[in-house]
């Protein structure tokens, strides 16, 4: 953070609300990395009312977190994990004491993840934080509460908060129903649950005794859809649980009570809701799965990964994101959830991350290459995507990508994938692959791995019928379910790793692990038209398409330790 006066910050409001932050000017600072630019296209309507409630969630500072990859053979215990990463209790009590001068109420408190829960009015945060809240308008989300350029906190805690979020409501991921790109005619049916054991050679059981979390940001839940998943494809029906961390969880019905757009958008959704928990469940139906439902602002997804820590999955599932610089994340909100991430890597969780639907350009129109956050974290296990197509009699299996290479009115698409131009390469990933973008640094390059988003897609069941799926979306939950079906006949000291780094990792037959134990994906690129225009290819070895390629399971047991 840094202390600095903001120039003509009071001229932006009136009243009351000029007088109360000219008097407190003095006493507050600028927090490092808060900016964020307006929403594309939005406009500005007028400042939020005062009484409005507002909830927000704090990320305290704390001990430098250790190499996530020192841990990932062997994770801390529980005990040494808060010990060596939590926040200090006398941090949390000196930021209660002093938010509660200004009339805030002081909710939850989350050592463990660096986190206070805090809420108040709109006229109660202006005073503590100078967020500059208003109510905005656009074409892509309607009317909302948000923010932009900067906030502040009180001087006395400029060393111990690092983010506020939850100022504003601003939409900031997303993802996109395939059931369109699923009609085109091709050779093979869509996948079902056999199909995908079978082509990726999954390991023995049913995941069970495994706990795998899925992350969504929109969307309800159609128990009556899973029902009938299961019993057409013969398997049992699992244990969900589904958590509401600031969302509702509606069903039909519920959603036939909303506005026509809402319903619209909520129900698209629910189709990619029921594809994740649908691929787990008929994957891992002897495992625990838990279906996180978060709003889908910045606050929503550090409080989602704040419960993954918590509750401690051998994987969660992530579909959706942004590209990391699509201006809808402020850089301290990507740093907060990069920090969660970490944190969830030191517990061995692997978060696998989509990889993005709309290739090299990830829905930018820059001309540059981007790619999508969590994906592009280092602490993430990025996915991409495959289609298979015939030739010559023969099936061969290639990064997905189709049409213009985007994902235009629900048709098209091509799998994410690129160097990031945020986080830098992790030391673990000794890969070579330059950036497309001029200048840029040495970033994390990503997918990690990649699995079936394409043609022949994913047989599944919404709203009572056959509606094949696909995406990156649905790669991601396949290798969710692999880790834990994996993990489940490890031996107990070798369960519950966090699995990116040691895909790079020399094994003894002296190749990374990444290429012994997956199917190498040479064919194809993931060039978006016509915006960027490039693209990566894929080679043989790693690359920036398809990452190490297709796992395959019975190997991936064994080289982390396992027997088949």
């Amino acid at each position: 953070m840094v202390s600095r006066a903001r120039t003509g910050a009071a001229s932006r409001h009136v009243g009351s609300r000029m007088r109360r932050q000219a008097a407190t000017a003095k006493q507050l600072v600028v927090v490092r990395d808060s900016a964020r630019v307006r929403q594309k296209g939005a406009k500005r309507l007028r400042d939020a009312s005062p009484q409005q409630r507002v909830d927000v969630t704090l990320t305290l500072r704390g001990p430098k977190l250790p190499d996530a990859a020192v841990f990932a053979r062997r994770p801390p215990s529980l005990a040494q994990f808060r010990a060596k990463c939590g926040a200090s209790r006398a941090d949390a009590n000196k930021v209660s004491q002093v938010l509660r001068k200004f009339g805030l109420s002081i909710d939850e408190v989350s050592l463990e993840t660096r986190s206070m829960k805090v809420s108040g009015t709109v006229a109660q945060m202006e005073e503590a934080f100078h967020p500059n809240l208003g109510i905005y308008e656009s074409a892509k989300q309607g009317t909302f509460r948000d923010r932009e350029g900067e906030y502040e906190v009180p001087a006395e805690l400029q060393p111990i908060i690092t983010a506020v979020l939850g100022f504003g409501e601003r939409r900031v991921a997303g993802r996109k129903p395939s059931k369109t790109a699923a009609k085109a005619t091709h050779p093979l049916k869509p996948f079902a649950p056999q199909d995908i054991e079978n082509h990726y050679r999954f390991p023995q059981g049913r995941g069970a005794g495994q706990r795998i979390a899925v992350a969504e940001f929109g969307g309800g839940y159609f128990a009556e859809d899973l029902a009938a998943y299961c019993k057409l494809f013969g398997r049992d029906l699992p244990t969900v649980k589904r958590i509401s961390i600031d969302a509702p969880i509606r069903n039909l019905a519920q959603m036939n009570r909303l506005k026509p757009a809402h319903r619209r958008d909520e129900i698209g959704y629910t189709g990619e809701v029921m594809m994740d928990v649908q691929i787990v469940a008929g994957l891992c139906p002897e495992a625990e799965i838990l279906v996180y439902f978060a709003k889908d602002h910045q606050k929503g997804w550090v409080d989602l990964l704040n419960q993954t820590i918590k509750d401690r999955p051998v994987a969660l599932s992530i579909s959706w994101g942004a590209a990391e610089d699509s201006g809808d994340w402020s850089k301290a909100a990507l740093n907060a959830i990069n920090e969660r991430l970490h944190l969830a890597a030191l517990l061995g969780i692997t978060v696998c991350c989509a990889s993005g639907d709309d290739g090299s350009g990830d829905m930018q129109t820059d001309k540059r290459a981007h790619v999508d956050f969590p994906g592009s974290s280092p602490y993430s296990l990025a996915v991409g995507g495959t289609m298979i197509r015939h030739k010559a009699g023969k099936a061969v299996e290639q990064t997905w990508r189709v049409g213009k290479g985007r994902r235009i009115r629900d048709v098209g698409g091509a799998t994410g994938g690129g160097v990031s131009s945020i986080f830098a390469k992790p030391g673990w990933q000794k890969v070579s692959v330059a950036s497309l973008n001029k200048g840029d640094f040495k970033g994390r390059v990503v997918p990690d791995l990649t699995a079936l988003a394409g043609p022949p897609m994913y047989d599944l069941i919404f709203q009572s019928e056959r509606s094949p799926g696909g995406g990156t979306s649905a790669s991601t939950p396949v290798l969710a379910s692999l880790i834990a079906r994996v993990n489940a006949l490890l031996p107990p000291r070798k369960r519950q790793r966090w699995l990116t780094p040691l895909l790079y990792a020399k094994t003894s037959h002296g190749l990374s692990m990444g290429r012994l134990v997956c199917h190498d994906i040479t064919i194809g690129n993931n060039v978006s038209n016509p915006k960027p225009g490039i693209g990566f290819n894929a080679g043989p070895g790693f690359d920036a398409v398809s990452g190490w390629g297709v796992p395959i399971g019975a190997s991936l047991l064994l080289a982390l330790g396992g027997s088949v």
